[in-house]
């Protein structure tokens, strides 16, 4: 986390020096609208953090280890791809459970196929994409994407299963 942090706060500093060098007062509009985002994103993220946290520490390892560990084989992949595209919200509460459960013994292949699943298919994204691009459209997508979480989950399942994570 420590090189994506830097990284990131390079990037920022550079375009708040870019805006205040400009001296038309944007950065100070820039900052508050981040700001704003945090406040409304923060506590999204502390929660999300929190289910990350409990999830390795509350979920019996038997349990993990049967429904998505790697015994679980492909049936394990099949519920990361329903669960992940089941998943609400962003980034910001998907990405902490899978750390969270790749910490407890999650497989990679699982983890795979859920967040494969949570980025196509987002059930909960569908009725926003039905309404602006139509039901044929969605449907088309849908179809021509609906194996791919497992696909994703199998090749990573099969090829990276030994890598310790």
């Amino acid at each position: 986390m420590l090189v994506p942090t830097i990284i990131m706060g390079i990037i920022a500093i550079t375009l708040v020096f870019i805006g205040y060098s400009k001296g038309n007062g944007e950065y100070i509009i820039g900052l508050k609208s981040a700001f704003t985002m945090t406040w409304q994103i923060l506590p999204l993220l502390i929660f999300a953090f929190i289910v990350a946290g409990m999830v390795q520490v509350l979920l019996p390892q038997e349990m993990l280890s049967k429904w998505v560990g790697n015994e679980s084989g492909f049936k394990g992949i099949l519920i990361g791809s329903i669960v992940g595209g089941l998943a609400p919200g962003g980034p910001y509460v998907s990405l902490p459970i899978v750390a969270g459960l790749l910490k407890s013994g999650a497989s990679v292949g699982t983890m795979v196929a859920f967040l494969t699943g949570w980025s196509l298919w987002a059930v909960g994204r569908l009725p926003m994409e039905v309404g602006i691009l139509g039901w044929k459209f969605t449907l088309i997508r849908l179809a021509s994407i609906f194996i791919f979480p497992p696909i994703a989950g199998i090749i990573a399942q099969y090829l990276f299963s030994h890598v310790k994570l």
